[in-house]
């Protein structure tokens, strides 16, 4: 009897395991037969993207993408982190996501803590336009005017890439006003628009925005800009970020994902008007908001990518390194302004982020509808050094804005002489690193003497030493002469005294040379 019962129970519970069983693996068998006996059977997996809302990555979450991954045996999925980009870096380290957009300094800000967890593989694109730090008139005229001013209070987005470019003007242009805060308050808000209401609330003295805020910022007749991106070059700078992981394990995903995002950037830089509708259509703003953001954007195709950015040309081409360039550039300013205190780049080696063998493979081999490489594209990227500038004279040049003074190590001259030595030629060439990320703006090279002495004299050795400068970065440099206006001012400008300054300290601070970038007025 008692066998019987033991039977019976044991015939119960595998019946019951069975039907568990059937349970549990019957939607795997239906999940399995409905991709065989559908079209989904051709996607060989899904590529997971993290992005936001900035519109230099509409190309990467448009449809447009969608629909050519498919088509590549790829189903992209992409989600808005709403910017977060240390969530974004964590993700990346932990397998969470397989592909991440970020500008070069948020990377290096969020991703050391991570050992970096993914290669850059292409540049997507450079803010232009799109982010700028704005004040009212009253409080600030330009960068040199928040020199030594306390109590400032600015309103930014902490950790955005605005943010960076506010803590970059406040390393390039000597103005630690901008981030200390023993001399400003930081009103952080939670995006543009919150910066932008502080400020139109008399809130805030200094605000950093984005596009469409900076335009309707501008549009109030008390604030002006002090520095936009529409004038710098190489410093937001957006990239695309591959986990190391997946890199190795689906290559052919990555290959994919690459090869449809420039036939996507090609098809809208052919035809705008369908970007247009189709940021519209997907943010739903106005068609003019629309228009100022795109404005405020540069996309780097694909050849702008390999020749300027990465390296890679033809047999007997010439191609640049920009990218690599860039991210010393943006690991110096994070030192300065305090975010580390040393270069966060691993092993100071650059190259340790970047994989660029995708793009190399892309330029060999050509893509369908590309330019093939060794033909010059339309609007290809030129060296912002050697950009050209029409003439002017001498009534136009009085008239321009001033933006700033870089910051620059003291150029020391000889007594009475005006030659450039070859440790002065070595301090003014340190100076390009900085003047490379501003190529729309014109260039002063301001020269200035002690008190003592003649006056004509030191007025005619002051300007002796601003053409040697000029002339310098002309010849080294190759910088249109048109660009550069030297300037004499012997000793009719001379700087403040310090408090507790020696003389000798300060006559000794009064014989320098200036760079100061300034701008027409349109």
């Amino acid at each position: 009897m008692k066998k019987k019962g033991t039977g019976a129970l044991l015939l119960l519970v595998l019946g019951a395991a069975i039907l568990i069983g059937i349970k549990l693996l019957l939607p795997g068998f239906i999940d399995e037969q409905q991709v065989n006996t559908s079209d989904a059977v051709k996607i060989k997996g899904k590529v997971r993207l993290a992005l936001d809302n900035w519109i230099g990555y509409f190309p990467l979450r448009s449809n447009e993408m969608k629909t050519l991954m498919r088509r590549g045996g790829w189903n992209l999925v992409w989600t808005d982190d709403k910017a977060d980009y240390h969530t974004r870096m964590e993700q990346l380290h932990k397998g969470e996501i397989d592909i991440a957009v970020a500008t070069v300094d948020s990377y290096l800000l969020n991703g050391a803590e991570f050992n970096f967890p993914g290669s850059i593989i292409a540049v997507i694109d450079e803010s232009k336009g799109g982010d700028a730090i704005v004040a009212h008139k009253e409080k600030a005229e330009n960068l040199d005017s928040l020199k030594g001013k306390n109590n400032l209070r600015i309103a930014f987005t902490p950790n955005s890439p605005s943010h960076y470019l506010l803590k970059a003007a406040a390393d390039h242009f000597n103005v630690p006003e901008l981030v200390s805060t023993q001399h400003s308050k930081r009103i952080e808000t939670e995006g543009s628009e919150g910066a932008l209401k502080k400020l139109l609330a008399g809130k805030a003295d200094i605000a950093v925005l984005w596009e469409p805020d900076v335009s309707r910022a501008l549009a109030e007749k008390d604030i002006v800009k002090l520095l936009g991106t529409e004038d710098t070059a190489q410093l937001i700078v957006d990239i695309l970020l591959v986990s190391r992981d997946f890199m190795q394990d689906q290559p052919e995903a990555v290959e994919v994902l690459l090869r449809s995002y420039f036939r996507v950037l090609k098809k809208y830089r052919d035809n705008p008007d369908l970007l247009e509708k189709d940021v519209v259509e997907e943010t739903g703003l106005p068609t003019k908001t629309a228009q100022a953001m795109l404005h405020g954007v540069s996309w780097v195709s694909l050849l702008d990518n390999c020749e300027n950015w990465f390296g890679i040309t033809h047999p007997g081409g010439q191609a640049r390194e920009l990218i690599s360039d860039t991210i010393e550039s943006a690991a110096a300013t994070l030192v300065n302004v305090g975010d580390f205190t040393s270069s966060p780049i691993p092993d100071q080696n650059p190259y340790r982020l970047l994989k660029s063998s995708f793009l190399q493979g892309l330029y060999t081999e050509g893509i369908n509808g590309f330019t093939k490489p060794g033909a010059k594209a339309v609007g290809q990227g030129t060296d912002s050094l050697t950009t050209p500038f029409l003439a002017m004279d001498t009534a136009v040049w009085e008239r321009m804005r001033e933006v700033g003074t870089l910051k620059i190590e003291p150029i020391i001259f000889q007594h009475g002489s005006s030659e450039l030595d070859l440790f002065a030629e070595e301090v003014v060439g340190k100076i390009v690193t900085r003047l490379e990320h501003y190529p729309h703006f014109r260039i002063v090279v301001k020269g200035h003497t002690g008190l003592r002495g003649d006056a004509v004299q030191n007025k005619a050795l002051s300007q002796q030493r601003a053409n040697s400068v000029a002339a310098f970065l002309q010849k080294k440099f190759h910088i249109d002469p048109n660009r550069i206006q030297a300037i004499g001012y012997g000793a009719d400008r001379p700087l403040q005294q310090l408090p507790g300054e020696s003389k000798r300290t300060y006559e000794h601070r009064l014989l320098r040379v200036e760079i100061v970038l300034v701008r027409e007025e349109f």
